[in-house]
C-alpha cells in the first residue's frame, strides 16, 4: 500500500508535475517526473472517465498504487511523480501496466 505522505495531493503539484516534468508514455500509461520541493518523493495519479466507469476506473489506480508503492524507492528524494492511465490501461492485467510503467521508468531515467 502507498502510504499517505507519499501522495500528492495539492492540484498546483500535480499540475506543475504535469507541466514541467519529464514526459514518458507507453502503450497504456503517461508518466510524469518532475523536481519537487518535498523531502521524500511523492505520487499522483490521473485516471479519467476515457478508462471506463468508476469501479474500472478504481481498479486501475488500486493496481498502479500497488505498482508504485514497489517502485517508490527507486525515485530520486523530494521528486513528484504523476501516472496517467490511457484507455487501454482499464483491459490490462496487472502484469502489463507493470510492464508498461516499467518501460515508461525507464525512459525517463535515461
Amino acid at each position: 500500500m502507498l502510504a499517505a505522505s507519499a501522495r500528492l495531493h495539492k492540484s498546483k503539484q500535480i499540475s506543475a508535475a504535469m507541466k514541467n516534468g519529464k514526459r514518458s508514455t507507453s502503450k497504456l500509461l503517461v508518466l510524469f517526473v518532475a523536481k519537487g520541493d518535498s523531502i521524500e518523493a511523492k505520487v499522483a495519479f490521473a485516471v479519467g472517465k476515457t478508462v471506463g466507469n468508476s469501479v474500472v476506473r478504481h481498479k486501475v489506480t488500486r493496481r498502479l498504487r500497488h505498482i508504485l508503492s514497489q517502485e517508490l524507492p527507486n525515485f530520486p528524494a523530494g521528486c513528484h511523480v504523476v501516472v496517467r492511465a490511457l484507455p487501454g490501461a482499464a483491459d490490462a492485467t496487472f502484469d502489463q501496466l507493470k510492464e508498461n510503467l516499467n518501460f515508461a521508468l525507464s525512459k525517463v531515467a535515461k
